[in-house]
């Protein structure tokens, strides 16, 4: 079972900002961040007990690839 994930509008301005800087950098990189960061979303959706609470109720999945984590809490 999968819980729905909304962002905050600034994590969303984030992601496209980098996604595009990644694309700048090479054609394609900024969609293999996509696909990455997409991947951390829907392991924190399916398992969201398995990733570390790194501050009161909020959780953080790291990308192994990019310097990016996505932080959640579940609600």
């Amino acid at each position: 079972m999968r819980l729905f994930i909304s962002f905050h509008r600034a994590a969303s301005a984030e992601f496209s900002e980098a996604s595009a800087w990644y694309e700048s950098k090479r054609i394609g990189l900024g969609r293999e961040f996509i696909t990455e960061i997409e991947q951390l979303c829907i392991a924190a959706s399916e398992h969201p007990l398995q990733f570390a609470i790194v501050h009161k109720d909020i959780r953080r999945v790291v990308a192994k690839r990019f310097p990016f984590s996505v932080y959640f809490s579940l609600e």
